[in-house]
């Protein structure tokens, strides 16, 4: 009685696990929470993009995810570094924003950036504003990140679950990221 009982248990916990990873997988749509994608992207950053030959370095760290309500968008704002010029990129030198719709790729099976615009920049190194170069490096760096780097990737458990199957539509609203499923 006590093994069916424990075999219940690491059933049901293991249940769990997946639905951290796995918000929901109901009918024809799978969500995914703002801790969720926030969880992925810390694994992801700081990272460092060399610019100019090498002779500056733009560090990107300290990603914060957030859902705007009723935007339809993604928020992303991040600490920027800049290194060379007498500047030291471990060091926030400033923060930028932008939103961003988001598409499914099936070669990475992740989630990556749709149309991001900047909405926000602020480098007090520079006098505030962005100069025409970092803004330059900046843009450069998000058109890269949106084509290249997922913002979540479906782990092995979600993909399987969703085997046979194509995603339609991804769409952000009321806190979660859903991936509507085709039949």
């Amino acid at each position: 009685m006590r093994r069916i009982a424990l075999a219940c248990l690491i059933a049901f916990a293991s249940l769990l696990a997946a639905c951290t990873t796995l918000q929901a997988l109901v009918g024809n749509e799978v969500t995914f929470t703002t801790p969720q994608l926030q969880s992925y992207l810390d694994r992801r950053f700081p990272r460092d993009y060399e610019k100019l030959g090498g002779l500056v370095t733009l560090r990107v760290m300290h990603p914060r995810l957030s859902i705007p309500e009723g935007s339809g968008r993604l928020q992303l704002d991040f600490d920027l570094g800049i290194g060379g010029m007498g500047m030291d990129s471990a060091s926030p030198a400033g923060h930028f924003a932008l939103q961003s719709g988001l598409r499914f790729d099936p070669q990475t099976r992740g989630l990556h950036l749709a149309d991001p615009e900047l909405v926000g920049v602020d480098v007090p190194a520079m006098g505030g504003a962005m100069n025409t170069t970092a803004r330059a490096a900046v843009n450069t760096w998000l058109a890269d990140y949106a084509r290249e780097e997922p913002v979540y990737r479906l782990d092995d458990n979600v993909w399987g679950r969703m085997a046979g199957r194509r995603i339609g539509e991804t769409t952000i609203g009321d806190g979660v990221v859903t991936l509507h499923l085709d039949q």
